[in-house]
């Protein structure tokens, strides 16, 4: 146990060594690279920026307005009875924009429920086997310049289905 702590702590640290110690062997200017690498992480930045600055204020209006406690209330009366708790509506909503947000979210529900609560267990479960699909896909595809998704959405959705699915499942056999 031990050893895989030292490891685990070790990790950057070698994989950094790892870099330079091969663009030495390879005698490349580490540090010219290291800059211009940082320069073009920054044109990226810049060209994400706005898409990000408008999902999170679509979440912040979602979450202010109530909007996701009515759809929560819609969507439970027919989640309920599947055995998928209201509750968890609008974090499986948020989660689908913005992690941030549905993990505020999700500890307004530990504060609610508890951490050991089935709602609690399953809201975990959730948060680690879903993505944030429109998050991801509107950053990586502006950023790689894709206009054709094609099959990316129906089965991101199908994938995040699967995974709320594996959510309620999983804690149910935990308790």
């Amino acid at each position: 146990m031990k050893f895989l702590l030292f490891l685990s702590n070790m990790m950057i640290p070698l994989v950094i060594f790892y870099i330079v110690g091969f663009g030495l062997l390879m005698k490349r200017n580490i540090y010219e690279d290291f800059v211009e690498g940082a320069a073009d992480g920054l044109k990226t930045v810049v060209k994400i920026l706005p898409t990000l600055v408008g999902l999170m204020v679509g979440v912040g209006i979602l979450r202010a307005s109530g909007f996701l406690d009515m759809l929560a209330k819609l969507l439970g009366q027919v989640t309920d009875k599947i055995g998928f708790p209201s509750a968890l509506v609008p974090v499986t909503v948020v989660k689908m924009f913005s992690s941030s947000a549905a993990t505020g979210l999700l500890l307004d529900l530990y504060k609610e429920y508890g951490t050991d609560s089935s709602v609690g267990l399953m809201a975990s479960i959730m948060m680690s086997c879903t993505e944030t699909i429109f998050y991801t896909m509107s950053v990586y595809f502006v950023a790689a310049k894709v206009t054709k998704t094609r099959f990316t959405l129906a089965g991101a959705l199908w994938a995040t289905l699967v995974g709320v699915a594996a959510s309620v499942v999983l804690a149910g056999l935990m308790l």
